[in-house]
């Protein structure tokens, strides 16, 4: 494939990722964001009692009072509307754009190598496979938690576990592709593809069994009905921005790759994308 073609479609991957990001970011506004506050009402009155109980402890002296009251007024930098509107559209915008960019490339690597399919199954294979093995399988390890609930001092700790299973399970989906090709000769598509995936679920499962459970993540007084709420709107985000850019980017891949000459010679131009892209490969 030409280096030129290879910047069109990065160039396009990150166009469907922006649109995918608008997608994504409504349903997260519409979806995930009252759960959100409900949570950090949540915590408010649940520390609320804590505060009554301060008050009733003796006053200080006028002098003490007149010292720390600049302290108390202190206002949040970013505040609750700003983050839940343009902090989140910027939050998801700028994944969308590096998601979109990434996976053109990895478009552009797998096309003609993945078997004869045209452009559009090859994107919607790609995005699959991205949701699958960067958000689906860490989740079930991990799944996601309010902000404002658990104990703030294990959010590094929690944040590392969560990325170190990205890397593995992306790492170990890599591993699995190749050796499913190297399989491909001797087992046939079908049955090497069965134990590439199998070998994968079984490394992940492992895996998850090996590192670490976030036994602190929430705490034991939380909602579970809130809880539940928020990890579907979350998984639903997720799934929809994928679902989004599989579909764009795939629509205007076929349209990049689709030969020139397709209308001239009168051919189905579905039938030459698909000779192309498996000269390509």
């Amino acid at each position: 494939m030409h280096t030129s073609t290879v910047r069109t479609l990065l160039v396009r991957g990150m166009i469907a990722g922006v649109v995918a990001g608008l997608l994504a970011f409504a349903l997260a506004y519409v979806v995930g964001e009252p759960s959100i506050d409900s949570s950090i009402a949540l915590e408010e009155s649940q520390s609320a009692p804590a505060h009554e109980h301060g008050d009733a402890a003796p006053a200080p002296a006028p002098a003490e009072e007149s010292a720390d009251e600049p302290a108390e007024e202190e206002e949040e930098l970013v505040t609750r509307p700003v983050q839940s509107t343009f902090g989140l559209a910027t939050g998801v915008l700028v994944y969308g754009v590096a998601l979109g960019g990434i996976a053109s490339l990895a478009f552009a690597l797998c096309l003609g190598r993945v078997g004869r399919l045209r452009p559009r199954a090859t994107a919607a294979l790609v995005a699959g496979a991205a949701f699958t093995t960067v958000y689906l399988v860490p989740f079930l390890k991990y799944p996601a938690t309010p902000p404002a609930v658990g104990n703030p001092d294990t959010i590094g700790k929690r944040t590392t576990l969560f990325f170190l299973m990205i890397v593995l399970s992306v790492l170990i989906a890599v591993v699995a592709v190749i050796a499913g090709r190297r399989l491909a000769p001797k087992l046939g598509n079908w049955n090497a593809t069965v134990a590439a995936g199998g070998g994968y679920v079984v490394v992940m499962a492992v895996a998850c069994l090996l590192l670490p459970a976030n036994t602190d993540a929430v705490k034991e007084t939380f909602p579970a009905a809130l809880l539940w709420e928020f990890r579907l709107a979350s998984l639903a985000v997720q799934a929809v921005l994928w679902t989004a850019f599989g579909l764009i980017f795939g629509a205007l891949a076929e349209r990049v790759l689709r030969p020139a000459d397709a209308q001239l010679t009168g051919q189905d131009p579905e039938a030459l994308t698909g000779a192309s892209a498996a000269r390509t490969g």
